[in-house]
């Protein structure tokens, strides 16, 4: 089984255009509606250009981030209207989803402990709007339109790993779920 990877948002040449301009810290100001169609603009370009052929030849694709990050990021923590994030995320990928999202929960003093201070303009927000973030994904996964697992990513390492392990198998139809 071949597997092509990608991260949302980039991936592409426009889509790594888009992901430097919207993290950058710059002084250029972004509202949060534009920084939400900049987002789905990256994953327009990142469904036509990769995931779609990969999926139509075959391939496995794991993506680092899709549209729930901006029903979050955007919608939960950043206000603006959640259905309205959907709309357009569905317009931007043409419907697609995935097969299984995995949901990587953990605590704000643990998230801290292990990537350390602010390293880009979204991450500048502070530990409110992160608070939000995480609430919002908790929230989000809960009504989720695609198969989602949410796996407590405050054990050990090797246990979330072989929680990932096991609900990627189940995914894959090659094993049963752990």
């Amino acid at each position: 089984m071949e597997v092509v990877s990608c991260r949302d948002p980039g991936g592409t040449p426009l889509g790594d255009r888009l992901r430097a301009l919207v993290k950058d810290r710059g002084d250029v100001p972004i509202g949060m509606r534009a920084e939400m169609l900049l987002f789905m603009s990256s994953r327009a370009q990142l469904v036509e250009q990769v995931i779609r052929p990969a999926l139509d030849a075959g391939r496995v694709v794991v993506c680092d981030r899709y549209l729930l990050s901006n029903v979050v990021y955007q919608g939960y923590a950043g206000g603006l209207g959640v259905e309205e994030l959907w709309t357009v995320g569905r317009a931007a990928t043409g419907g697609l989803m995935p097969d299984l999202t995995l949901l990587i929960d953990v605590p704000p003093e643990v998230a801290r402990s292990r990537t350390g201070g602010p390293r880009d303009r979204i991450e500048d927000r502070g530990e409110d709007y992160r608070a939000r973030v995480r609430d919002g994904f908790l929230r989000a996964s809960a009504s989720y339109p695609a198969p989602i697992s949410v796996i407590d990513g405050s054990t050990g390492p090797d246990e979330v790993a072989l929680r990932i392990e096991g609900e990627v198998r189940r995914a894959l139809g090659i094993g049963p779920r752990s």
